[in-house]
């Protein structure tokens, strides 16, 4: 999903429409509350069901001088929120913006286009946020498979990682055999694996 945050209509309309001729998602805001209020009736949806379209990746395209809450103000709640991961904000400026823009570079942003900008150069960017925020989507997912795992399943991951057999397993751990099945099928459950192989690519 492709967030634009600006608050001239012709620009989001046509980041809206060049986005979609990418076959990109996009959805667009006039201004940074508007946006920052819809992103918190999002999280509050995902938490209550459970899903959420952070894996589809997302991007923001954030105009630095808007009404109200301006695109600095965003990003800055956006930094104290530890969503640039997740987030990626490519900020849209005018000449006298730069500064902002670099001092947000130095602080997380993805990047900065001066207006008027290359069409495909700006969403070849967006193309490289949105496979970072997928990446960090998928890291985050699997850090909390890993919560999930008890301490002792956390030994027996780490031994099935070093390349151990069930038998060299239980004999380091002082447990039986079936034991060590029992906890690593519980641990490719939980992490949502068939095999061992799997399991370290994914952990790799």
């Amino acid at each position: 999903m492709l967030h634009i945050v600006d608050d001239e209509d012709v620009i989001r309309d046509a980041l809206e429409w060049l986005a979609q001729s990418r076959g990109l998602a996009a959805r667009g805001y006039a201004g940074g509350q508007a946006f920052l209020d819809a992103l918190d009736a999002q999280s509050g949806l995902d938490a209550a069901t459970g899903s959420g379209t952070a894996g589809d990746g997302e991007c923001v395209l954030l105009d630095v001088r808007m009404p109200g809450m301006n695109g600095i103000a965003v990003f800055d709640q956006l930094v104290a929120r530890g969503l640039l991961a997740r987030l990626p904000v490519i900020f849209l400026t005018g000449h006298g913006d730069v500064p902002m823009a670099v001092d947000s570079l130095k602080r997380g942003a993805f990047d900065f286009f001066e207006k008027p900008f290359n069409d495909n150069q700006l969403m070849d960017r967006v193309d490289e946020a949105l496979a970072k925020s997928r990446q960090a989507a998928a890291s985050s997912a699997v850090r909390e498979r890993l919560s999930t795992l008890s301490a002792r399943e956390r030994e027996v991951l780490d031994l099935i990682l070093a390349g151990n057999m069930n038998k060299v397993v239980a004999d380091k751990l002082g447990i039986s055999m079936r034991t060590v099945e029992v906890h690593r099928a519980h641990i490719f459950d939980k992490m949502q694996v068939k095999t061992a192989v799997e399991l370290a690519g994914l952990l790799k």
